[in-house]
């Protein structure tokens, strides 16, 4: 098996089985390119490193999943739009190589072609905030939802509590479709969910792979409704480049939809469409905790909302546009 996501060849990415979704076999999981991207957008120069303040800090990043990547050579290219000293704007494109307009994927040598964009992304770079400014305290999770939208399953309320630590998480082996196969979910991503959630002395295998909708406690990761899930990505993002704190952030904001999810997976389809991040500070550390949940309103739109932690607190938020489908 392989030891990263993406292997670099020939001024592209090849994914690898690392990087597999639970949607379509033959197609990524979203948290694979977002990471892909966001890394490049880390190596962007300039940076306006010569400000008195200091280097610009991404603030946001966005990504819109124009139709399903697939585990096929991708090309990213990505440029400056917005130069500046305070602001800066970048973008990127992650595209494949197809042998017709219909989209189907052609091989890498195949020579003729048109490059399909699948993925476009952006991200903000702003001045840090002054850090000598009084500030005050953090709110720890989301701000409640009004009455008048609140239900039993598609509109829960914001999962309350600390997140606790990954070290005192037990460990969960997430997959919305109950496999255990190599995909960026179980093989790419370390789990662990907060809180014991068996009664004492109740023994589980850590590797046991939980079915969406079983009677787990509000909370728990693997029941329908809002989620709280540590995770670590494990292997290299590519061959031989280790992950930066934010490329690990993205890599997991994707996973909102999934653990607060508020429908069975085996009867109904709630693809992302998209992700935006949003960060209040940098990363720090291995560890990005999510505390989810999913908003569903019969006629209106589909949203799942994301808190991200690192060890040291709320680092931002989530937020995915869901295409909500009846199998």
């Amino acid at each position: 098996m392989s030891e990263s996501v993406f292997v670099s060849a020939g001024g592209r990415f090849l994914p690898t089985e690392h990087a597999r979704g639970p949607w379509d076999p033959c197609a990524l999981h979203g948290g694979a390119p977002a990471a892909l991207i966001t890394a490049a957008f880390e190596r962007m120069q300039p940076g306006a490193a010569s400000s008195p303040e200091g280097e610009l800090r991404i603030a946001r990043l966005g990504f819109e999943f124009l139709r399903p990547i697939p585990l096929a050579p991708l090309k990213l290219t990505t440029r400056i739009v917005r130069p500046g000293r305070r602001v800066q704007e970048l973008t990127a494109e992650l595209s494949v190589l197809v042998d017709d307009p219909h989209g189907d994927v052609g091989g890498p040598d195949d020579g003729a072609g048109v490059e399909q964009v699948v993925c476009r992304a952006s991200a903000l770079r702003v001045r840090a905030v002054p850090s000598d400014l009084s500030l005050p305290a953090e709110p720890d999770s989301h701000p409640p939802a009004p009455e008048s939208s609140r239900g039993p399953t598609l509109d829960a309320p914001a999962v309350d509590g600390a997140m606790g630590t990954p070290e005192a998480a037990e460990p969960l082996l997430f997959s919305l479709d109950g496999s255990s196969g190599a995909s960026f979910a179980t093989s790419a991503m370390e789990m662990r969910t907060p809180g014991d959630s068996h009664a004492p002395g109740e023994a589980r295998a850590p590797e046991d792979a939980l079915a969406l909708g079983g009677s787990r406690p509000p909370g728990h990761a693997r029941a329908l409704g809002p989620g709280r899930v540590w995770m670590r990505l494990r292997p290299a993002l590519v061959a031989g480049e280790q992950p930066t704190p934010l490329a690990r952030l993205a890599a997991s904001a994707d996973f909102g939809n999934g653990i607060s999810a508020a429908l069975p997976f085996d009867r109904y389809l709630f693809i992302n469409a998209d992700l935006a991040i949003h960060l209040q500070r940098q990363p720090r550390g291995e560890w990005i905790g999510l505390d989810a949940r999913t908003l569903l309103h019969p006629g209106g739109t589909g949203l799942a909302e994301s808190v991200l932690h690192d060890v040291h607190g709320p680092v931002g938020r989530a937020f995915q546009t869901l295409v909500v489908e009846r199998r």
